[in-house]
This record gives structure tokens, sequence and C-alpha cells, in this order.
């Protein structure tokens, strides 16, 4: 009986709380294609400084893509490259003419692997923001967030270096370290005013020493190159089903798939919108990350660092991986040992694409000299690379492997006029940039003091600020 009664009683109570309780509403159902991942929720608000039309004739112009004109005249107008041609080329009215005699002209040299604005000067700890070192896989971060566009390394890289673009990478502490962005090298309030005008993402990748380092020392996988590897593929596993499950939906439509940040920018690869940019040392590893990429369907844009790519400079052509390399910096750790000095030259003269990085940012200042060192050590191994050929490391290669040489990276009619006139050659030690244009707006003259940037952290050198 008090069984019976019990029951009633709950019986009752629950109607009674029926009439307070909410019930969840059943999931959204929208039409195919109506609701979508926004791949840039961050546009960019770069707007080109002013720019008047602009003739420098009588220099020698290496056009980056291996082309050379001695004598040659470059014509900038509206922010583009109007016209390249020899010394009968013709200033419009009103234009401003630049006597270059001995002097050289070339596009703007682009770094594809830099950290300014994330690691930015002065370099202490609160300022270190490139890598989110709390997971071995953190494709949700993005570097532009990170950025300080007051960087005094930005406007050291352009009035020494001759750095009109770069691409800032997180850094390599885990096996995904997340979005890359590329930035214009333009004094800016904000990272959106900076950033590259529809330039694709770059997804940050490592493998070797640096993850299993990392999370190893806490006792967590990966702590082997094997356990890297196993990591990367059922991340990638994750990815393929998160891409199907958003793939159906917008084909079909119905319930909308819960939204990961992580997996949208895995998805983004895996559509071909989002170039990795993938942290490697030897040749072994570079291999398998091929065979990796392959198994998931996605493409390797660049090798970084990549010290063995001599050794499989086929493997890479094969499959138009190119490769940013150090002329000479290597054996600072156990993977950077079986290094040679021939690594770019032996590296272009396969057929695959060489560039020059820096991921330093004092080195970001002499890229041209990097190159140099390159074409030096080819020379003494029996490759002979033109000056003009050498250029297509520093603008035409990088502008390729960051999606973006159909803006820039070489002086053709109609891109963008990123441009540089350097003092004698640039491929000498003693060579300093003149001018710098970016979109045609001047930038730096080191004849104006008004041109030459100023930051709170100058020491008053000669060449950095208005130096009496």
């Amino acid at each position: 009986m008090r069984g019976a009664l019990a029951r009633a009683l709950a019986f009752g109570l629950a109607l009674g709380l029926a009439g307070c309780v909410t019930v969840a509403p059943p999931p959204a159902k929208t039409k195919p294609g109506e609701i979508r991942i926004n791949e840039n929720p961050y546009p960019s608000t770069y707007q080109p400084y002013g720019s008047v039309p602009t003739l420098i004739r009588n220099a020698t112009v290496l056009d980056g893509e291996g082309g050379r004109i001695d004598g040659g005249s470059v014509l900038l107008v509206a922010g583009k490259v109007q016209a390249v041609g020899g010394a009968d080329l013709a200033a419009p009215e009103g234009a401003t003419v630049i006597d270059a005699q001995g002097k050289y002209v070339t596009p703007g040299i682009i770094d594809i692997h830099s950290h300014l604005g994330d690691y930015p000067s002065p370099g202490v700890q609160s300022l270190s923001d490139g890598n989110e070192a709390t997971s071995p896989a953190r494709p949700e971060v993005w570097a532009e967030h990170s950025v300080r566009p007051q960087d005094p390394g930005f406007s050291r890289a352009l009035a020494n270096g001759g750095i009109t673009s770069l691409q800032i990478l997180p850094g390599s502490a885990n096996l995904f370290g997340g979005r890359s962005v590329v930035l214009k090298n333009v004094p800016a309030r904000t990272m959106q005013g900076m950033k590259f005008p529809n330039a694709p993402y770059g997804l940050k990748m490592a493998c070797g020493e640096n993850p299993k380092r990392v999370y190893g020392s806490k006792s967590q996988m990966p702590q082997t190159r094997m356990g890297n590897i196993a990591y990367v593929r059922q991340t990638w596993a994750r990815a393929k089903e998160y891409d199907r499950k958003w793939t159906k939906y917008e084909k079909s439509g119905g319930d909308i798939p819960a939204q990961d940040l992580a997996m949208d920018t895995l998805r983004g690869v895996l559509q071909g919108k989002i170039l990795v940019q993938n942290h490697c040392y030897r040749a072994d590893e570079m291999a398998i990350m091929i065979d990796v990429a392959k198994e998931f369907g996605y493409k390797i844009g660049a090798f970084h660092h990549a010290v063995e790519s001599y050794k499989i400079a086929d493997l890479l052509k094969e499959n138009g991986i190119c490769s940013a390399m150090w002329a000479d910096w290597y054996g600072f750790k156990m993977e950077s040992y079986d290094a040679i000095n021939e690594n770019i030259a032996f590296v272009h003269n396969a057929g695959a694409c060489a560039i020059v990085h820096s991921d330093d940012p004092n080195g970001i200042q002499r890229l041209n000299q990097e190159a140099a060192k390159a074409i030096a050590a080819g020379k003494r191994a029996g490759i002979d690379i033109s000056e003009a050929t050498a250029w297509t490391w520093l603008s035409a290669n990088p502008a390729k492997a960051l999606g973006i040489f159909d803006q820039t990276g070489s002086l053709k009619v109609g891109k963008m006029a990123d441009v540089v006139l350097w003092n004698g050659d640039p491929f000498s030690a003693y060579t300093r940039p003149d001018k710098v244009w970016i979109d045609g707006a001047l930038l730096y003259d080191a004849e104006n003091p008004k041109l030459r940037p100023v930051s709170d952290f100058e020491l008053g050198q000669p060449g950095e600020g208005d130096v009496k």
C-alpha cells in the first residue's frame, strides 16, 4: 500500500513539475549552405599610403623573376608598376624622376618566416606571444592576435633590409602551432591595418625535436618522433570527420554541426584555402610529412629551415614544395647538424623552389646578404647562379609560397609597386636600401630624415632615427 502511494505521489509531483520545465527545442534545421564557416572574420583594413607617379631610370633592374635590364627604368603610377623598360621609358607629366645611375632596383624582399610583432622588441617575457605551448595541437590560435604593430623590428626590416611584406608565424613548440598572417610592412596602429589584402592564411606545423622536447618534458605525448607523427595523423583524422559533417550539412542542410575553431583551421587546409608552412629540418622527416599530407589530402606549401633539403631536392620538385632556408645557420641542435652551405644552390639547381628566410629579428635586415652567401657557396660547388636568378629566392618564390604572387613579388606591370632602390649592388655587404616604396608610396628615404623610421626604442645610432 505504501509503495502504491509513493508511486502515486511521485507521478503527481512529476505532473506538477512538468509545467515548470522548459523543453529544449529540436536542433535548428537550415537550408543547404545557409550557414557557413567564416574563414576570415578579421578582414584587412590596409589602405596604401599616398603615392605620386615616379620614374626610376638608369638603374640595374632585377625584375624578381630572373630578368635583368642594365640601364633600365621602372615607372610607378597609382600604387602599381606601370612599366619596366630601358632608358627611353618616358615619364608622365608631373612625375618624380630619380636618376639611379650606379644603383639597383628590385622588388621588395618578402620574408616568409618571421615572428616580428609576436616576439617584439624589447624582447621580454611579458611580450613573448608566439607559442601557445599548452597542447601539441593548437590550430585554433592565430598569430595575428598577438601582433604588436609598433614593434620597432618592422621599421628596421624596412630601412635596413628592404622588407616590404612578411609572414608572421606562431612558434614551433607545437605540432600544430596555429594560423600565420601575411603583413605589408607599413606603419599602422592595428594589425588589421598591416594585413596583406586577400592573402591566404597559413597553418604553422612542426616536426622533429621541438614538439617532442616541449611535451616529452611534461611526461605526455609526444615524447618521440613516432609520437609526433601519430599525434599529427590522429588530429588530421578528426579534421577529416569534421570536414565530412560540414560538407554534408552544406550540401543537404539539416542540423547545424557544432563549430570547433581548431577544426575550422584544419578544414580550411583540406579545402586548399589555408597553406601549410611546415617547420622541419631533416630529409627523412620531410619525406614522412609529404606522405602524411598525401594520406589526408592536403598540400604542403613550404618546409621551413629545411637544412637537409639538398638530400631530397628531387622529391621536393616532384611535389611542388618550396624550401625556406638559411645560407649557413646550422649546428645549434642535433637535427640541424647535417647541413651544408650549398643547400640553397643545390635545391635551386635541382629545379625545386628555393627561398631565403630569416626566423630572426636581425637576420631579416640582411636577407640580401644571405642570398649573396648562397650564390658564393654555389659557385664554389660549380653551380653558377646569376644575381637576377637569385633574387627569385627573395621575392618571387616566397610570394608564390604565400599565395600572393599575383599581387607582388616581381616588377611586372599591374603588380603592387613594392620596390627597393639600393645604393649599390644588393649582393654586397656594403649596400643598403636608398629608398623603399610600398604600393608606390615612398616609406623610406635614406636622404630624408623625415622618412627614416624612428621608434621609442631606438638608441640613436647613425641610420636609426634622426641623428645629427
